[in-house]
């Protein structure tokens, strides 16, 4: 799978993409990323990237002109298997469905905003898609590029060592209702520390039974702390 990041801070990528399983899969080529440098595509001497919004307004926005530049030079030609992703505190919510529908396609494009945010033409007309990690304001869209990169690069067959893995993890599939869930808490040895013990069904041996604890124990740890999917689940339920 490839990668690219149009960003006006190349430099930011330079090591946080060299850990873990994602970082070992860009080195052994698996997943290539490309960071490139939005001033390159500017066009006076100061490679200005923003001007002021019209009808006025605080900060400043990134400009249209070197974006469509930048993707439309790095892809000459584009097809549904390329994706241009503008990350932007306005996009809709990225989540774990986002990352599986982002790994299908073969290459992916972020624009990572700045300032004030980006020239709205370029979430109509140049992004395919555009995308918050969460309900608040970072400085850029580079932690969001580096972080949903990370997501969707683990789902990369070949990334991650036990692909299985990756379906079943942190979210699972509730077995009755076929919605998302989070997974069920999970212990290793030793089966009691400071008193705090394993939940003794767990050590028991009946697989039905452990079946059974994981499901009602996911349930709880949802109700606790994701209660909104819960509710998802109710409100299809209702006829």
């Amino acid at each position: 799978m490839i990668f690219h990041v149009v960003t006006i801070f190349p430099e930011f990528f330079g090591g946080i993409l060299r850990h873990g399983v994602v970082g070992k899969a860009i080195e052994s080529g698996v997943i290539t990323v490309h960071i490139h440098n939005l001033r390159d595509w500017t066009r006076d001497r100061h490679k200005t990237v923003d001007d002021r919004p019209f009808g006025g307004g605080e900060g400043m926005l990134l400009k249209c002109e070197p974006l469509f530049d930048a993707v439309e030079s790095i892809w000459p030609e584009r097809d549904e298997s390329k994706k241009v992703v503008l990350l932007s505190a306005q996009g809709g919510l990225f989540t774990q469905d986002t990352a599986r529908n982002l790994v299908q396609s073969k290459e992916v494009l972020f624009i990572c905003g700045r300032y004030e945010g980006v020239d709205e033409r370029v979430a109509q007309y140049l992004a395919d898609e555009e995308l918050s990690i969460g309900d608040f304001v970072l400085s850029g869209g580079e932690l969001a590029a580096a972080l949903i990169m990370d997501a969707v690069g683990r789902l990369v067959p070949g990334v991650v060592g036990n692909q299985a893995s990756t379906i079943q993890e942190s979210f699972r599939t509730d077995e009755e209702t076929g919605r998302k869930v989070l997974d069920c808490p999970q212990y290793t040895r030793p089966a009691e520390f400071r008193g705090w013990k394993v939940p003794e069904v767990l050590v028991g041996g009946n697989h039905a039974e452990i079946r059974k604890w994981r499901r009602m124990a996911a349930l709880e740890k949802t109700a606790r702390q994701r209660p909104d999917l819960l509710e998802e689940i109710s409100k299809e339920a209702v006829p």
